[in-house]
């Protein structure tokens, strides 16, 4: 078709006249930028942040200011630290799926196994009071020259430990499963203590607490202190069937709980076993009358740590130790016998409680110690002599089977 004119002198075929038009451009919006002084606002608290001394809290203030997080971040961060929680504490202290009850791992060399050699050597921790129960056996029964010890720190991981300022005495190992480990079959598991080495056979002698004091009391021989006198054996064993569950592992287990029932169950039979004790050491210096046995050493390892650590990161709270006379007089008798007293590292047991218990506590803050639990404190007169003569009170009375 042929091209016209139009007026304006402009030549148009007549097929464009029936073209698409071009697009027109796209429209361009801005934003018109922020009043100044929403700026100077932002400037602001972008200035507070680079400049505190906490970034993370300012950050915070930028984002919601003073008032408290959203709900919808306080419940995410509840989620996700119940959760992890969970986990740490499956690993840290195993319980039982259905109750989240604590269950106590048996020990791998529970018992002293063969005859071993004279070379022996003790590792042990500070703040374990399984431990402890082998320092005081070893100080009561004079012990120190034939027995040498290794004390072992936990770790920032929570492992037993070496450091150049308290070393591993026998192999300058770092760690103790580094010990364990340098047996003939190897090692897998937990390396716990606290743990008696044979130097000679390089074995495990034992790792269960209860089994290596008996065998130092067999170490030290005839005609001097006997913890474990064979005339009071039973009663011994009668006296640690309730110790052990009910106070010794008692408190673990009101501590590591898992579920509210399990905690309830754990804190009733704790408390219960020391009005127990409380009432049948009124009439009687210790368990098994006047003679100082294995069952007092395993009772006062746990009672030395109670108001120390137990009542407050355990929630052992009904009671205090303080407010228990017998009890508390009983500890101090014990605390000051000869050489008993330099075995209890006060600041060693709540470090090692407090700092590495994480799950228990996160922070990692360590409270101050009770004034109960100074030495001055401890070393008050507990006026038990008194009941030195005194029968006792027969152990099916005192509630023990």
């Amino acid at each position: 078709m042929e091209s016209r004119s139009i007026s304006s002198g402009e030549v148009i075929r007549s097929s464009d006249m029936w073209a698409t038009s071009p697009p027109p451009h796209p429209l361009q919006l801005r934003r018109p930028p922020p009043p100044p002084f929403l700026v100077r606002r932002r400037n602001k608290r972008l200035d507070r942040i680079a400049a505190s001394q906490d970034p993370l809290t300012a950050l915070t203030r930028v984002l919601w200011g003073r008032a408290l997080p959203p709900a919808q971040l306080v419940l995410a961060v509840r989620h996700g630290w119940t959760t992890a929680w969970q986990l740490l504490m499956r690993q840290l202290a195993p319980s039982d799926p259905a109750t989240g009850a604590f269950t106590r791992s048996p020990a791998r060399f529970p018992a002293v196994a063969g005859e071993p050699s004279s070379r022996l050597h003790l590792y042990v921790g500070l703040p374990c009071p399984w431990a402890h129960r082998a320092l005081v056996v070893r100080a009561l029964l004079g012990l120190e020259a034939r027995l040498p010890v290794s004390v072992a720190v936990p770790g920032d991981d929570g492992a037993w430990s070496f450091t150049p300022g308290i070393p591993d005495r026998l192999y300058g190992k770092q760690k103790l499963r580094e010990v364990y480990a340098l047996r003939s079959g190897g090692f897998e598991g937990r390396a716990s203590v606290p743990m008696l080495w044979d130097a000679e056979r390089r074995e495990v002698v034992c790792n269960e607490s209860i089994e290596i004091v008996k065998f130092l009391c067999g170490l030290a021989g005839d005609g001097g202190l006997d913890l474990w006198p064979p005339e009071l054996r039973q009663d011994i064993d009668r006296w640690y069937g309730l110790i052990y569950p009910s106070v010794n592992n008692g408190v673990y287990r009101c501590g590591f709980a898992q579920s509210q029932e399990a905690y309830d169950a754990a804190a009733s039979e704790l408390f219960g076993a020391l009005d127990r004790l409380e009432a049948h050491l009124a009439g009687s210096r210790y368990l098994c009358g006047d003679r100082l046995t294995l069952a007092d050493v395993c009772l006062f390892t746990t009672l030395i740590r109670f108001d120390l650590v137990y009542n407050t990161l355990f929630r052992c709270t009904r009671r205090k130790l303080a407010e228990y006379p017998s009890l508390h007089a009983y500890t101090r008798d014990i605390y000051q016998m000869p050489k008993v007293a330099e075995t209890c590292d006060m600041e060693a047991i709540m470090a090692g409680y407090f700092k590495t218990l994480f799950p228990l506590n996160p922070g990692g803050i360590q409270p101050l110690p009770p004034a109960t639990c100074d030495r001055e404190s401890l070393l008050r007169p507990h006026g038990r002599e008194a009941l030195s003569c005194a029968a006792g009170t027969p152990l099916e009375a005192a509630g023990v089977s």
